[in-house]
């Protein structure tokens, strides 16, 4: 108990005061007791497990699994996450409510969240959950037990979040009483717990529920969130996101999703953090595993950056249009950031003014420092002075501004990256160079190091402010490495125009988006990220969905691969047709296909004749007779690559290929069984551009813009080489997929298409095709770019040892 002995007037005024005040005092105890947070509390970063599971939901030994993986990233580059949410299925599910003591939960989480909760604990991680607002069933003593099992994730666990969403089911009136009292009592234990309202509904119960969702936009790229407008990546529409009303900070914007179509996700993670700066930022979802070895350090850095400055973030000012789309400042008027963009293909410059337009409010020199996408000390300027700041073609750009003392190590004559600072390791970071360019770098702030190295080499004189002068390796560039390249000119249709077609969706595939993901990416060599992505592949529910065409070729008759129909809604092209690629051409004497069983043999009759063509090229086919059984045997008897099935079974679990009593390596092997057969598609225009490219740096691909309608599936894109057919293996929006958890999106106009480059093209002439096939949808526009993923930098890495 606190006394206080007060003079009469003291008394007088201080009940005065308590009077006029009292509602504000109200209001903010109501703030932070009803609803966890207000619209300064700080960002909380964010994981939640959707995707990575579906309606199924999660288990103890993948969630056990998964937080490894945050372990690792916390112990090799000092990320912290503040929130591992666990989403659908984990308790409640789509339309029903579920209990921490139902057999299901027990199967799913045999000793309860207690093993979890530990672990992440240890890891300073606190849990959440997804689940509906209702739930309190039809009597008393229903409503306390669901009441009680909420309360005791707070008061056991310590939950941070309550993700309550409609789909689970609607809060019924007459229960936002104990709705209320839930919250209330959950909040006794965890007072800053968090509760996102996902489309609730709710009445008198609403102030208890920190956020609301923005949008209802659902960030999984290509299946909720696809490009609208041209762009050398998939991730153009995610940002090209907005900001929510008056910057309002509870809100929910649902994060970003990586898990499908990778590329890029730096840029949109960046703009979710910085730019809109929510309540939990920087939030993602999905399967972050499936990243490259090369990506974790940049994953770590943004959220390591964000938690950095996250306590003057909670500040933000909208600029002009003047900074591009939706820029804004964020700080305390000594250290501002700013967010910017550019949504279109060619390079923008914006001019920053260092004074009050953007938020800084006191006088002295001011450093500017580009944080993202690359770190570059950009120079030292007055008050008032306009600096003029690059931001790369649907990219985005991350600026501070700063009046105060910049403590982290800075590198002076040229782009770099941070890949690792933490307290008990060297500091690692690389320089940045365009390949065959020289730089003179000088390392700043780094007092506290007592040696430093460049590629294992000691340059100590860096460590004395010395400029030092660094040769990047390669041949300097004679263009741009982004540019736009010849215009397409309609030409007579050709009469390998069927070729060019198959050479698209024989390159591509049909395999789920994250699949793609894990190709794109390649193996990794970090045992807790291969951990993850083994549990996330090899998880019953993923398994038995028949989303790979890998399990036709893996010897177990209990996988398949099979046109999806998981939402009743057929995601074959005009029908769709089985296409084989052995790889290279290979010497068959008979393919074996197996089904389980003669009901999946359909639409194909037991004993009835049917059709597959063969090709070495794509160009000469010719067509083969066989029996239709539970194991078909399609005689061959000569050198093959390519296969296509006008007719095919529903359900395929394995591929054979023999040749002189043994069966073939099918290590090379791939299918796809959603793409037309080529009949169905009759190019009624087609476009062609011809381009010598005279350099060709690595990561480089060609985008072919198809600007405007071109109808669903309208139109494809692909190149020729001399004889040599070139597909298109991605395209925005993604080819149709056998997917995890729904459906690719259907987009009308505006693909790209991108063909990769390499060097063995250098010199030589390649024509890029555009084939438009809907007769009511040909008045688009295509053009060519040629761009690279990720930026062609050379590295030198530098490690600056501690004292």
């Amino acid at each position: 108990m606190i006394t206080m002995k007060l003079h009469n007037s003291s008394i007088k005024n201080y009940i005065v005061y308590s009077l006029l005040f009292l509602p504000l005092f109200t209001l903010t105890a109501q703030n932070n007791i009803s609803a966890g947070a207000d619209e300064r509390t700080p960002s909380k970063a964010q994981y939640f497990s959707w995707i990575n599971n579906t309606n199924e939901g999660a288990t103890a030994e993948h969630t056990k699994i998964n937080l490894e993986f945050f372990g690792w990233l916390k112990k090799e580059y000092g990320m912290q996450l503040d929130i591992y949410a666990l989403d659908a299925g984990a308790i409640d599910g789509k339309n029903f409510y579920g209990s921490i003591y139902s057999d299901r939960f027990k199967k799913q989480f045999p000793d309860g969240f207690d093993p979890i909760y530990a672990q992440a604990k240890n890891l300073d991680i606190r849990l959440g959950v997804w689940g509906g607002p209702d739930g309190f069933g039809d009597t008393p003593e229903e409503e306390k037990a669901r009441i009680d099992q909420m309360v005791k994730l707070c008061r056991d666990y310590d939950f941070a979040l309550f993700k309550f969403d409609a789909v689970c089911g609607p809060l019924r009136p007459e229960k936002e009483d104990a709705f209320i009292t839930m919250m209330e009592e959950a909040r006794e234990h965890s007072p800053d717990l968090i509760l996102l309202n996902h489309r609730l509904g709710l009445d008198k119960a609403k102030p208890y529920a920190t956020t609301f969702l923005w949008g209802g936009n659902e960030t999984y790229i290509d299946v909720h969130m696809a490009n609208t407008m041209t762009a050398p990546h998939h991730r153009a529409q995610a940002m090209s996101r907005g900001l929510v009303p008056d910057l309002q900070r509870l809100t929910e914007d649902h994060g970003v999703c990586i898990s499908s179509c990778l590329d890029y996700w730096e840029d949109d993670l960046i703009l979710q953090s910085f730019n809109r700066s929510l309540i939990l930022s920087p939030e993602i979802y999905g399967n972050p595993w499936l990243l490259n070895d090369d990506e974790f350090s940049k994953l770590a850095h943004i959220y390591n950056l964000h938690k950095k400055y996250r306590d003057i973030l909670v500040d933000g000012k909208v600029l002009s249009e003047s900074y591009g789309p939706n820029a804004v400042s964020r700080g305390n008027g000594k250290t501002q950031i700013l967010s910017l963009r550019n949504l279109n293909w060619e390079k923008a410059t914006y001019s920053i003014k260092l004074n009050e337009e953007i938020g800084l409010n006191t006088d002295g020199d001011i450093t500017l420092i580009q944080l993202h996408p690359t770190e570059k000390l950009i120079g030292t300027f007055s008050k008032g002075e306009s600096i003029p700041v690059d931001v790369l073609p649907f990219r985005s750009g991350l600026f501070l501004a700063t009046t105060e003392k910049y403590e982290a190590p800075l590198i002076a004559g040229a782009n770099f990256q941070t890949i690792k600072n933490v307290s008990d390791a060297p500091t690692e970071m690389e320089v940045l160079g365009m390949p065959g360019t020289t730089a003179n770098i000088q390392l700043l702030n780094g007092k506290q190091y007592t040696s430093a190295e460049i590629n294992g080499k000691s340059v100590q004189q860096l460590l004395k402010g010395k400029k030092l002068k660094l040769k990047f390796p390669g041949k300097e560039l004679k263009q741009n490495f982004h540019r736009k390249l010849n215009p397409f000119t309609e030409i007579a249709i050709p009469e390998d125009v069927e070729t060019l077609y198959e050479a698209t969706v024989f390159a591509a595939d049909n395999n789920a988006l994250e699949v793609r993901s894990l190709l794109r990416s390649g193996e990794t060599n970090i045992p807790e990220v291969k951990a993850a992505r083994d549990a996330f592949f090899d998880q019953e529910a993923f398994v038995n969905r028949g989303v790979w065409d890998k399990n036709l070729f893996d010897g177990n008759l209990e996988t398949g691969f099979w046109p999806q129909k998981k939402y009743r809604l057929d995601t074959r092209i005009e029908g769709g047709t089985l296409r084989l690629d052995l790889g290279e051409i290979t010497y068959l004497d008979k393919l074996v296909i197996t089904v389980p069983n003669e009901f999946a043999l359909q639409p194909l009759l037991v004993g009835e004749g049917n059709f597959v063509e063969i090709s070495t090229d794509l160009v000469h086919w010719e067509e083969l007779t066989y029996l239709a059984a539970k194991q078909s045997e399609v005689n061959v008897g000569k050198k093959v690559r390519y296969l296509r099935f006008k007719t095919f079974p529903q359900q395929i679990v394995e591929i054979e290929g023999w040749a002189k009593g043994q069966k073939l390596d099918r290590s090379l092997w791939k299918a796809s069984n959603l793409f037309a057969y080529p009949s169905t598609k009759k190019a009624q225009k087609v476009w062609k551009s011809k381009i010598v490219l005279d350099e060709i740096t690595e990561g480089s691909y060609l985008s072919v813009a198809l600007n405007g309608q071109h109808g669903i599936e309208g139109a494809y894109a692909a190149a020729k080489m001399g004889n040599k057919y070139i597909g298109s293996p991605d395209r925005a929006s993604s080819y149709p997929a056998n997917n995890w958890e729904f459906m690719t999106s259907r987009r009308d106009k505006n693909y790209t298409y991108y063909i990769p480059l390499d060097e063995s093209m250098i010199g030589k002439e390649i024509e890029v095709f555009v084939m438009g096939y809907d007769n009511e949808n040909l008045n688009f526009d295509p053009e060519l770019w040629i761009t690279a993923y990720p930026n062609p930098w050379e590295k030198l890495k530098i490690t600056l040892n501690k004292k």
